[in-house]
């Protein structure tokens, strides 16, 4: 891990936001305005890919790198079930491999910034890749979920609502996989930056490009308050769970990294597909498998991808899987 990535401004804020909410300061970001926040950063983000897209054009390498985040988005949740599930019962192993197997936006726009500052050009394609890894881990889950409700893994609470989970899981999980609100931004401002092409970049640099950083900074001050509470709860898992949380987004991020060597990916592209892989989801994951996996704990499939594996990624993981796929290209 290089020393100037924590001296970035950002990831500074992210430690002082852990500092803060440790100590138990009673220092918060409003609900609504880390909404906002949230919501400008899917924008610019979604600008951002538009942007290059629209210079790029869909090439080969293009398709291969959206098919490789397909793969991994199938492959992890797939991994993460069935190693988990030596350990606790189905429903929290279904619940976890949801969370491990889709991915981190904020994580993801993190190491975005850090490939800037770098000079290792990225294509806004990765964007796209993003959104394609969200769904198929909760679908998998869902369906894990389901086929132990019908083997019989229910308590007599659980049965007595059963119809009705089974009238809302898939539906309600393909609805909201589809149509969530972040997804929908995220792609709709693609497809301005898209159509808008190089005048619309010009016109938008003051909002996607030079805010950028400060609400990145923003947001990830945020994070670190949260951060610090997740972790006070991630603390209360079993030692295998946490040693997962710790391993986990090493061993997917080797596995992606494996990938894109074997079909070639630019070094910028094997990166991104390395954090994508290796992050966890603690937004729209937690949300869903909220109502559709009752039976898990939010202490596993929230709090340890939330107190664990971010900080992990943010502090240690972006550097690492950047160094590592820098010297795998070093040796082709």
């Amino acid at each position: 891990m290089s020393l100037q990535n924590l001296l970035d401004p950002a990831i500074l804020f992210f430690i002082f936001g852990v500092f803060a909410g440790a100590i138990r300061s009673n220092l918060e970001i409003p609900e609504s305005i880390a909404k906002f926040l949230s919501l400008y950063l899917l924008m610019a983000l979604g600008l951002k890919g538009g942007f290059a897209l629209a210079q790029s054009g869909l090439t080969l390498d293009i398709a291969l790198a959206l098919f490789s985040a397909i793969v991994m988005a199938i492959l992890v949740p797939l991994l993460a079930y069935v190693t988990l599930r030596r350990f606790i019962d189905g429903f929290n192993a279904a619940a976890m491999a949801a969370s491990y197997g889709s991915v981190s936006a904020v994580t993801f726009l993190t190491t975005m910034q850090y490939l800037e500052q770098e000079g290792m050009a990225f294509g806004g394609h990765m964007a796209v890749a993003m959104v394609l890894m969200e769904s198929p881990a909760i679908l998998i889950a869902i369906i894990f979920a389901n086929r132990l409700r019908q083997q019989g893994g229910l308590n007599a609470q659980t049965k007595q609502s059963m119809p009705a989970l089974k009238q809302t899981s898939m539906a309600s999980i393909l609805h909201e996989s589809f149509t969530n609100g972040a997804h929908l931004l995220l792609l709709g401002a693609m497809l301005v930056g898209l159509v808008s092409g190089e005048k619309g970049m010009t016109v938008m640099q003051p909002f996607s490009g030079d805010l950028f950083k400060g609400m990145l900074s923003f947001f990830l001050l945020d994070m670190g308050l949260i951060v610090a509470r997740s972790f006070r709860d991630a603390l209360h898992a079993s030692p295998v769970l946490l040693g997962y949380a710790v391993m986990a987004p090493f061993v997917h991020a080797g596995l992606a990294l494996g990938l894109a060597q074997l079909l070639r990916l630019a070094l910028a592209d094997t990166v991104l597909l390395m954090v994508l892989s290796a992050s966890a989801s603690y937004i729209v994951v937690p949300a869903v498998v909220r109502y559709a996996i009752s039976e898990a704990k939010p202490v596993y499939y929230l709090g340890l991808s939330l107190g664990i594996t971010f900080p992990l990624n943010i502090l240690i993981g972006i550097p690492l899987y950047t160094f590592v796929a820098k010297t795998c290209e070093g040796l082709l």
